[in-house]
């Protein structure tokens, strides 16, 4: 697969309406956001307080979108979406290894990155596993979804040690017994 390119996301309403609803986001709290969704939570700032967005990019088409959340924290998470037409492809792998470098390139020295996926997330677990996330967690009833339901979530994270070390620590989350 060819590179992709990342891009911070300026005033590009039109093309963040476009990915947001012409593609399904099942493992979302909502996975059909509507045209006035996207708009108002844009205009009200959703994708830029305390957050940095960026486009992914391919052949100069725009194919998914970065957000990354509590930029200003020393610990932020992000989200990542991708177009339907690109999912299964090595796109996410990619873009997760870019947030990755990003994040603890800059200046202020971040202390780890959380992501959080729901359970049945089986291509996203795969991801964080083959980048080098750690599973830390099993949240029970943690994830609320627009339709009503509860789905349970896994939480995964990559510190900076590991980073920088090029290794990855085990947890210690057995270690005792309660």
């Amino acid at each position: 697969m060819r590179e992709i390119n990342i891009i911070k996301l300026e005033n590009e309403l039109n093309y963040l309406v476009s990915l947001m609803t012409n593609n399904t986001w099942d493992f979302h709290p909502d996975p059909k956001p509507s045209v006035e969704q996207v708009r108002k939570a844009y205009h009200k700032g959703w994708y830029q307080e305390d957050r940095e967005t960026f486009w992914i990019e391919k052949d100069n088409r725009k194919i998914g979108l970065i957000i990354i959340h509590d930029i200003s924290d020393s610990i932020p998470s992000f989200d990542i979406r991708l177009d339907n037409s690109v999912r299964g492809k090595g796109v996410g792998t990619k873009a997760v290894n870019w947030i990755i470098d990003y994040i603890f390139c800059l200046p202020d020295k971040k202390i780890r990155i959380e992501a959080y996926t729901r359970s049945d997330n089986i291509a996203m677990r795969k991801t964080f596993s083959k980048c080098g996330f750690v599973k830390e967690g099993y949240l029970r009833n943690a994830w609320e979804n627009m339709d009503g339901s509860i789905s349970d979530s896994i939480c995964y994270a990559f510190i900076r040690s590991d980073w920088e070390n090029n290794e990855i620590t085990p947890i210690k989350l057995n270690e005792l017994p309660y």
